[in-house]
């Protein structure tokens, strides 16, 4: 019976022993981080326009060409869908950050480091393409972001830029433009994410 005992004993501690290990490898931390954060906007409606300063009417893309009357190649108006123009390479910029608050400290297994919100495309007339997004650093430490944000129209590249962003403090949220091709190339949508952290 004491035999017994003792054997019951050793696999009961045996057993524990394995528990407690599996119970603290299964709530050791996750080491992978989740994927960087990325925004997808379209253009913003109502842009561009023009206001015809004799009759007054106002022309944007989505009423140009609508009026009742011979279709001369005159009359034909610019097709953005044929459009194949593009700017070769990457082009590199510098961003200029303002400061707009605090977020919490939740980087994470599931919340990235650095994430993208709220970010919006539309032309500045005569000038360039901008899109107009925020940043929050999520973790506690400084960090120096790089975006990369392609430009494109009906799913062909028109432009693709890396945004080198200024030292972010840990729990900042900063607001930031990127500027993309002159307005005389047409754009449809952006699509912008973090490449680091």
């Amino acid at each position: 019976m004491c035999a017994s005992s003792g054997t019951g004993t050793k696999a009961l501690i045996f057993s524990l022993v394995l528990a407690i290990g599996a119970a603290a490898v299964g709530s050791a931390p996750v080491i992978a981080q989740v994927t960087r954060s990325s925004v997808d906007m379209q253009a913003s409606a109502g842009v561009p326009e023009f206001r015809d300063p004799r009759t007054g009417q106002i022309w944007t893309p989505n009423n140009v060409g609508l009026v009742a009357g011979p279709n001369t190649p005159a009359d034909q108006a610019f097709d953005p869908m044929a459009q194949a123009v593009r700017v070769d390479g990457v082009v590199v910029q510098r961003a200029k950050i303002t400061p707009l608050g605090m977020v919490p400290i939740t980087a994470g297994p599931t919340v990235p480091i650095v994430n993208i919100g709220d970010a919006s495309l539309r032309a500045v007339p005569g000038r360039r393409w901008q899109v107009v997004l925020y940043l929050s650093n999520n973790s506690g430490r400084t960090v120096v972001p790089l975006i990369h944000c392609l430009f494109t129209n009906a799913g062909k590249p028109v432009e693709q830029t890396r945004v080198l962003v200024p030292a972010v403090g840990g729990g900042v949220r900063v607001g930031l433009t990127v500027y993309g091709p002159e307005t005389s190339l047409f754009v449809d949508r952006a699509t912008c994410r973090i490449e680091s952290p």
